[in-house]
């Protein structure tokens, strides 16, 4: 039993250095996107047009009173916003671990900051 629980330790503390090392390097990358136009996802204004880019943690299809939509979690390593296509049950190139580059204005739907149908740029 303590040796079960001394690999779940380590299992944890790996993971989180490891999280935290993918938080540096997309701060780094939205620092360099900074000069092209794009903010930081924790400082980008509500209800203004924006440009943000990072990595999809998660994409779903979620249907919204029985239309098709594509969620998809955005994050840049300062915090993470829902990026919503309605309409769509796919779209090729988006998928978890792509990073991408939104063009869209930031709403609040249930506490949560929502891009809808931005546009997109798949990064490399």
């Amino acid at each position: 039993m303590a040796n079960t629980k001394g690999r779940l330790r380590s299992g944890i503390r790996q993971w989180a250095s490891q999280a935290h090392a993918e938080a540096v390097d997309l701060q780094r990358d939205t620092a360099k996107a900074a000069k092209a136009g794009c903010l930081r996802i924790e400082d980008a204004p509500d209800r203004e047009m924006v440009t943000v880019q990072g990595t999809l943690r998660t994409v779903t299809l979620r249907p919204r009173g029985g239309v098709p939509a594509l969620e998809a979690e955005l994050y840049d390593g300062t915090g993470t916003i829902t990026v919503l296509w309605l309409g769509r049950r796919r779209i090729a190139g988006i998928f978890p671990g792509r990073a991408i580059r939104v063009t869209g204005r930031i709403g609040v739907h249930g506490g949560e900051r929502t891009l809808y149908n931005p546009r997109y740029d798949l990064r490399y």
